[in-house]
């Protein structure tokens, strides 16, 4: 646990650094642009499927009737651009999360082993090929769990609990792997992953409970809905952010344990 809050206070620091802080902007910039464009070809034929949908099939009686149940008869007004954000929003997830382990984690890897772990071997076990199959086919399963857990997001306490847990998840496969590809090899990184499964999901759980906060946006009613434009964009860089510093953290905790692997198996050259 100490090397877990260590990594913790390491990650925090590294996170000012200004070469770290103006890492965040090329993915921010490439997602807006890429959603930007998205949303305008999209978004509206995505609420005219919604509406139609929920017309052919009684949808907006039984949406009112549950939202009644609950006591949340407003949100019926803005029901259906509120489930087409909400279908929208991992997408936006698992765009940063892209840039991210495509643009970011490289540097932060060279940042963090240059500066904390000069005399730490890379034995480059990963791959760019193998980031995105990681990122993908994680995301494949979160986005079944995200739109199963969808009608639970309707009672915020749930919401908040559910949204960390599957966020710690994705975090822990995807961002685990970019952190150890560059210095471990393939057994090293499995064993770790294995070893010290438990203190990795902590640290994607409690990224993930920073992920929340954007989710937040999306519970403004009427307004959100107004402001959705702008909403999305602070979203991304939230995401961004969220994700850069979670990259850090995992790491400065990867490159600690696997020192330690390495000096207990003699595996150091």
């Amino acid at each position: 646990m100490s090397m877990l809050f260590a990594s913790l206070g390491r990650a925090i620091v590294s996170q000012l650094h200004v070469r770290m802080l103006l890492l965040t902007l090329a993915p921010f910039l490439i997602s807006v642009v890429l959603w930007g464009v998205i949303l305008w070809q999209t978004l509206q034929p995505l609420i005219d499927w919604i509406q139609d949908v929920f017309s052919r099939y009684d949808g907006f009686r039984i949406a009112g009737d549950v939202l009644g149940t609950f006591g949340l008869d407003a949100l019926k007004v803005v029901l259906v651009p509120h489930i087409a954000m909400w279908m929208l929003l991992p997408l936006m997830i698992l765009t940063a999360l892209v840039f991210i382990g495509a643009l970011a984690m490289p540097a932060i890897s060279r940042h963090v082993g240059d500066r904390h772990y000069p005399m730490l071997e890379k034995r480059r076990g990963g791959s760019i090929s193998g980031s995105l199959w990681i990122a993908l086919s994680s995301f494949l399963v979160f986005i079944a769990l995200w739109v199963i857990t969808v009608p639970l997001t309707l009672i915020p306490l749930l919401g908040f609990l559910i949204h960390p847990l599957l966020w710690g998840w994705l975090t822990c496969r995807v961002i685990a792997y970019d952190a150890l590809a560059e210095h471990a090899d393939a057994q090293e990184r499995r064993e770790i992953m294995r070893r010290y499964r438990w203190p990795l999901l902590m640290i994607g759980t409690a990224a993930g409970a920073l992920g929340t906060v954007p989710a937040v946006l999306w519970l403004g009613g009427v307004l959100s809905v107004i402001l959705f434009p702008l909403l999305a964009a602070i979203s991304i860089w939230l995401y961004v952010l969220v994700f850069t510093f979670s990259g850090l953290w995992f790491q400065h905790y990867c490159l600690a344990v696997l020192a330690d692997y390495r000096q207990e198996n003699g595996r150091i050259e």
